[in-house]
């Protein structure tokens, strides 16, 4: 089998970034943003998700944290893209509803080719500690948009925007995990290609 891994460098006036993925992992991570809660909940993608990521990244946080965590969506995207090749033999499809504790989320992904984001979240606080609630929907954005899948994010339910933070990026690795899995050996689609 091929191997399915990638690694992306991302050198913006903003950021500097590199981005290593392995599909194929056992979801083993060492993450440095300099944005300590966007690494917490990317440890939990990977974790979650079983697939190996380093993540690197020095941005204007001087600024804010928006460039860096838009631009690591950027460079994941196109690490998981290119890392896919061919899409001979995946799942294709993933879904995860994921409890953690007064929240919950639900996830679904269509490595389609076709970028759409759903995002139905609600967050109760504008920051968790020093982290914009709003940059959650901005990295899914760029994510999906540059990984060219499809992404619905709901979260009907929860008190706690640590909490519903983790519930997504939880749900999202499990959904992303099962999507990337291989389980035949042909394009999973009527057209022939994805």
């Amino acid at each position: 089998m091929a191997q399915r891994q990638a690694t992306i460098e991302r050198k913006t006036n903003e950021t500097d970034i590199r981005v290593e993925l392995n599909l194929d992992g056992q979801g083993r991570y060492s993450i440095n943003t300099g944005i300590g809660f966007f690494d917490h909940m990317l440890a939990h993608l990977s974790k979650h998700s079983r697939i190996d990521m380093t993540v690197r990244a020095k941005g204007d946080l001087e600024v804010d944290a928006h460039h860096t965590i838009e631009d690591v969506g950027i460079a994941l995207g196109q690490a998981l893209e290119t890392a896919l090749g061919d899409k001979k033999g995946i799942a294709r499809y993933g879904h995860s509803v994921v409890p953690m504790e007064d929240a919950r989320a639900e996830t679904v992904v269509d490595l389609s080719g076709r970028p759409y984001l759903v995002y139905r979240v609600s967050f109760k606080t504008e920051k968790i500690g020093d982290f914009d609630v709003e940059c959650v929907e901005e990295f899914l954005r760029s994510f999906s948009t540059v990984g060219k899948f499809n992404l619905h994010v709901e979260s009907p339910c929860g008190l706690n925007s640590h909490h519903i933070a983790e519930a997504v990026f939880k749900a999202l690795g499990q959904a992303l995990g099962a999507a990337v899995n291989i389980i035949g050996s042909e394009i999973p689609s009527t057209k022939g290609t994805l």
